[in-house]
């Protein structure tokens, strides 16, 4: 079950948590034209100082400090850092994890899954950028990894997937069909073929749980939002590319322990 607001959508397993977060939609910020209006990417071309606004919103919506609202410079790397303090020059990678309260951790995201993390037991959460790269190569495991360094138990820890892009909105062409299947033949069971000779629709949100299940995640919930299919409520890359916009927004998936 998730409670669904303007600005941000909360997720049930979070909720029953205890720990503060946030799956931001994008209303309720001050950004405008093609990023209108919670745009959270500072990647884009967007308005440094709206980007900032929306950002310091996104943390007061978290209950932390601006200061302490903290995104990684996103590579789509299976790489997770450990972080305890602020950071000044943003790690690249994709995936944060940390014991500290007061820090927010964030995540952006157009398509790519967005996956917040908690072990509210131990007092450790986790955010991942998962897009087919990352969750292939190993990202969500890493960031089991890293939580668990800092404490975490797989078996108690709960991971929630964001707005993604879903099967009926993504096509993709046989080599991609190729590269998963080489790896493992269940991956097969991802990919569907379409309408076009050749190519198939990819279930990332399916993946993105076949890989947690695997890791030994304790629970996991799916919000099953389509980002391509809901403009109102997302950005979506792909979509910015079939409207040959210029550009494109980033949603962000944040959390705290407060």
């Amino acid at each position: 079950m998730t409670k669904d607001a303007s600005t941000a959508i909360s997720a049930g397993l979070l909720e029953e948590a205890g720990v503060a977060h946030g799956f931001f939609t994008r209303a309720g910020g001050v950004s405008t034209g093609l990023y209108a209006s919670l745009n959270g990417g500072v990647g884009s071309r967007d308005d440094p100082d709206a980007v900032a606004e929306n950002r310091r919103r996104m943390a007061a919506h978290l209950g932390v400090a601006p200061t302490h609202f903290l995104v990684p410079y996103q590579i789509h790397s299976p790489d997770a850092v450990i972080v305890t303090e602020p950071f000044s020059e943003r790690p690249r990678c994709d995936a944060l994890a940390t014991n500290v309260p007061g820090l927010g951790l964030g995540v952006t995201g157009a398509d790519c899954g967005i996956v917040l993390f908690a072990d509210a037991s131990a007092g450790v959460i986790g955010a991942a950028h998962a897009g087919w790269k990352g969750a292939l190569t190993g990202v969500l495991e890493a960031t089991l990894a890293a939580m668990e360094t800092l404490g975490a138990n797989r078996a108690s820890t709960i991971a929630v997937l964001g707005p993604t892009i879903g099967r009926e909105s993504y096509e993709v062409g046989p080599e991609f069909y190729a590269r998963f299947v080489e790896l493992d033949e269940e991956y097969a069971a991802f990919f569907t073929p379409s309408s076009g000779e050749g190519r198939f629709m990819f279930d990332l949100p399916g993946f993105i749980g076949l890989r947690l299940g695997r890791a030994g995640v304790g629970r996991f919930e799916d919000l099953a939002l389509d980002t391509y299919a809901d403009a109102d409520r997302f950005y979506s890359y792909r979509r910015s590319v079939h409207r040959q916009e210029a550009d494109y927004g980033r949603l962000v998936a944040a959390i705290a322990l407060v």
